[in-house]
């Protein structure tokens, strides 16, 4: 069996926190006093535009938040979104240090709004790590479906037997899994590391 030569990685609840997910917009919507479902009603019927950029973050904060006059500004909800994203350094070492042992080739496969995913990139300077962003807002897929996954493998020319892909989330990696990847599910840095190793995956 051929080893290891491309590594998939979800960026939110694996590198970073997440982005956008429902306990970011609890934190949003309590700060900002927002009604919880009428938010997500809205929520709902534009997130699958929003994260594969068919629509930009205004247009999205236009539909969900400023639909109506409100008491703070579309810059302070945009910044307050924006400070929600914090790093988990154990994971970008790890990764780091895999994308500078030039053994593998580092991509993402993760689904984020266009805005949010550019402000991570650079304010986590992943583009130090990843050659490649297959991210939902460029691709026009999104996980859990199975053409997102199919065309990070096209993109890099890399076999399913010769890919791994890592995620928070069960059933992402089974969808990856079906394709015949090797998949993890990322519980913390070091039971990555050690998982990794199983595959022969090391710096």
């Amino acid at each position: 069996m051929p080893g290891i030569s491309a590594i998939f990685w979800d960026v939110g609840g694996v590198l970073l926190t997440n982005a956008w997910d429902h306990a970011q917009r609890n934190l949003a919507l309590e700060h900002f006093g927002l009604d919880e479902v009428e938010f997500g009603d809205r929520h709902e019927m534009l997130v699958s535009s929003f994260e594969r950029g068919k629509i930009s973050l205004n247009e999205y904060l236009d539909r969900t938040v400023f639909y109506r006059p409100r008491p703070f500004t579309r810059e302070a909800f945009r910044d307050y979104l924006y400070s929600l994203s914090q790093p988990d350094n154990d994971s970008l070492t790890l990764a780091r240090e895999l994308a500078k042992s030039g053994k593998y080739f580092m991509s993402t496969i993760n689904n984020e709004s266009l805005e949010l995913n550019q402000y991570r990139i650079q304010t986590f300077a992943l583009r130090e790590i990843f050659s490649l962003f297959v991210s939902s807002c460029f691709v026009g897929l999104r996980k859990p479906e199975e053409g997102i996954y199919r065309l990070g493998m096209q993109l890099t020319q890399r076999s399913p037997e010769e890919s791994c892909f890592v995620d928070d989330r069960a059933l992402n990696l089974e969808s990856a899994a079906r394709l015949g990847m090797k998949t993890i599910r990322f519980e913390n840095a070091r039971q990555l590391k050690e998982e990794l190793s199983k595959l022969g995956v090391a710096p």
